[in-house]
């Protein structure tokens, strides 16, 4: 993990401690970022193995692309958490983001075909304290061993004035590999073919702005009722990473394409993956949805179309696959113990159409 650049080997004792009043006089605590750098490296280590050169605090991290590649292809990814991080803030409550942060970037890399292989995070703060920061490595820490990637680096940057009081953003940046025959691009997708879904832990990290709205007297008062304590604890739900069920199917199926359902639900991410001229036949009824949107639904006054316009609706992974393969690849999965269920078809659609058909 980076560390404030404050080090010069031709100071004095004094110049260096003239510097460090200086630096806290004007709102950035070297000291602290030493320890909060300190903190982390219990549990970037976690996510380190054979693969990883060197160790914590270089400039940069190092890593081998292990296995065995003819054509190996590097897949990159960013993102972030988005408004949920709000959220976190009014329940003081940091340990769960990180894997978040991991889960936006590396679901995406996934559906590639990409194997995960590093991660690297940022954290910027107003005013940096140790321990916060230390939770939300401790998340992404989490977040990078179910996905099979290390913790390879990260920079946590304290910028008085920036941020509000006890505020502070998050990026993550993932790398994946896959061999260049084995790209999953969705070209081959053809009519008949079947879409398995693989169900959400919740709204992910996307709505929020929204759902903070709909939840606001929950979420003033999470404690107030057994009520106000469930929709929190769901609404703060960690994104779920799907590598572990990616890893079960990529060697034994052929994977025609694959779509995370992020930001834009439905409507947004399904057409990402398919070819010109076809779409998909949704059936709504195919997997049982988190309680947390029966509650939108409710509250929201949104239509079919506009909640799955918006939100994953307890489906936040497809895998396109030939329907002579559906059903063994269900099977698979239900071995290693992961939920997945058929809940469409590929289909032929017109121009101009709707290429999602609930």
């Amino acid at each position: 993990m980076s560390q404030p650049d404050v080090k010069d080997k031709n100071e004095t004792q004094d110049s260096k401690d003239l510097k460090r009043d200086a630096y806290k006089a004007a709102g950035v605590d070297v000291e602290e970022g030493y320890r909060a750098v300190d903190l982390m490296k219990k549990y970037v280590k976690t996510t380190h193995d054979s693969r990883v050169i060197g160790g914590i605090g270089g400039f940069a991290g190092m890593m081998t692309l292990g296995g065995k590649f003819t054509e190996p292809v590097l897949v990159a990814g960013t993102d972030g958490v988005g408004t949920k991080l709000k959220l976190a803030f009014s329940l003081d409550r940091h340990d769960t983001v990180g894997i978040d942060l991991v889960a936006m970037c590396v679901n995406d890399i996934l559906c590639q075909g990409a194997q995960p292989l590093l991660f690297l995070d940022y954290i910027a703060t107003g005013k940096l304290k140790a321990e916060q920061a230390a939770e939300i490595v401790k998340g992404v820490s989490n977040g990078c061993r179910q996905a099979g990637a290390a913790l390879l680096g990260g920079e946590t940057a304290e910028m008085p004035g920036f941020y509000a009081e006890g505020e502070y953003d998050l990026a993550g940046f993932a790398v994946g590999v896959v061999e260049k025959s084995e790209i999953i691009t969705g070209e081959r997708i053809g009519e008949g073919d079947v879409v398995l879904g693989l169900p959400s832990s919740g709204a992910h990290s996307n709505g929020y702005s929204l759902l903070r709205k709909l939840f606001a007297e929950e979420i003033a008062a999470p404690e107030a009722t057994d009520s106000a304590k469930a929709i929190t604890k769901m609404l703060l739900e960690p994104t779920r990473i799907y590598a572990p069920e990616v890893r079960v199917l990529m060697p034994r199926f052929d994977l025609k394409g694959m779509c995370h359902i992020t930001g834009g639900g439905f409507q947004e991410n399904v057409p990402r993956m398919l070819p010109e001229g076809l779409g998909v036949a949704i059936d709504t009824a195919a997997w049982k949805r988190p309680e947390i949107f029966n509650l939108i639904e409710a509250r929201a006054g949104l239509t079919p179309a506009e909640l799955f316009g918006t939100f994953n609706m307890g489906i936040g992974f497809m895998v396109v696959l030939s329907a002579e393969n559906a059903a063994q690849a269900l099977e698979a999965l239900a071995i290693e113990g992961y939920e997945a269920y058929k809940i469409g078809e590929i289909v032929k659609v017109s121009a101009g159409k709707d290429r999602v058909i609930l």
